[in-house]
């Protein structure tokens, strides 16, 4: 096996109350994309910040490339990981090329000014989320599908390779998630990246994602492929509500039905 990131008997709680994470333990082979899903409160966004050092754990560790991940400098750890958070609006009017070349501060040499290897870095990260043609333009007048995508590319350009990513399709319409899911799987598979995803969506991480981690609101967990880990039951057990649950090519798909849904008592009955 070779692990980039372990995860081991993990636990953490915000106040004296019960933990929202509890003796959590897994690996992230390198290379690979996991998706980390589960309803609201489960501690998706919580572990996403204790793997990239934000939080930290009340028992259990963290490692990156087998170190605990608080051995790390800030420094050292962004050359390592590269956060995606939740799509924002900037306060200030940053172009987007100036946003991208903000992650290779760390490669400014003593003048503290990008170098030519800064800004080709840049330009690629660029051509591969498809967004150069809005280099010159300021990050605010973009469509929450394409600011989505230079945040990505701002990851890239920052060269790590873990890319941790928190609800990277929150507010995408359905061309803009898959367009995401796509970049991303690009990363991938031609840069060799390593890919953690919080989502929402398990049928898109069912479809895109090497590995899944379902989070219950109880601190339960479970880990695997997509294919062992999603089942109807367990769906409906995590996430507390009836699912229709069919099948597109080699992996199962799920609709959740509310109690005044025309289907409502169709669950579990769409396999072929």
């Amino acid at each position: 096996m070779n692990s980039i990131a372990q995860v081991d008997n993990l636990s953490f709680r915000y106040t004296r109350e019960s933990a929202i994470l509890k003796d959590i333990s897994f690996d992230v082979e390198a290379g690979t994309f996991l998706a980390i899903a589960g309803p609201n409160g489960a501690g998706k966004s919580t572990l996403l910040n204790l793997m990239c050092g934000v939080l930290t754990p009340r028992s259990g560790t963290v490692r990156i490339e087998a170190e605990p991940i608080g051995s790390y400098s800030t420094e050292v750890l962004a050359a390592k990981v590269a956060v995606v958070r939740q799509e924002y609006v900037p306060a200030f009017g940053f172009t987007v090329i100036e946003m991208v070349l903000m992650a290779r501060t760390r490669y400014f040499g003593a003048s503290g000014f990008e170098s030519r290897a800064d800004r080709e870095a840049a330009n690629e990260a660029l051509e591969m989320t498809d967004t150069a043609q809005f280099a010159s333009r300021p990050l605010s007048s973009l469509s929450g599908g394409e600011r989505q995508r230079v945040f990505i590319a701002r990851a890239l350009a920052q060269d790590t390779s873990i890319l941790l990513l928190d609800e990277p399709t929150s507010f995408l319409d359905l061309k803009h998630q898959v367009g995401i899911y796509d970049l991303l799987k690009t990363a991938q598979r031609e840069k060799g990246k390593t890919i953690v995803a919080v989502t929402h969506d398990i049928n898109l991480a069912s479809q895109y994602c090497d590995e899944i981690l379902l989070l219950g609101g109880d601190g339960s967990y479970h880990t695997g492929k997509p294919q062992s880990v999603l089942s109807c039951d367990l769906i409906e057990k995590v996430f507390d509500v009836e699912v229709y649950v069919g099948k597109v090519g080699r992996e199962n798909f799920f609709i959740p039905l509310g109690k005044f849904a025309k289907d409502s008592g169709q669950t579990g009955k769409g396999q072929p």
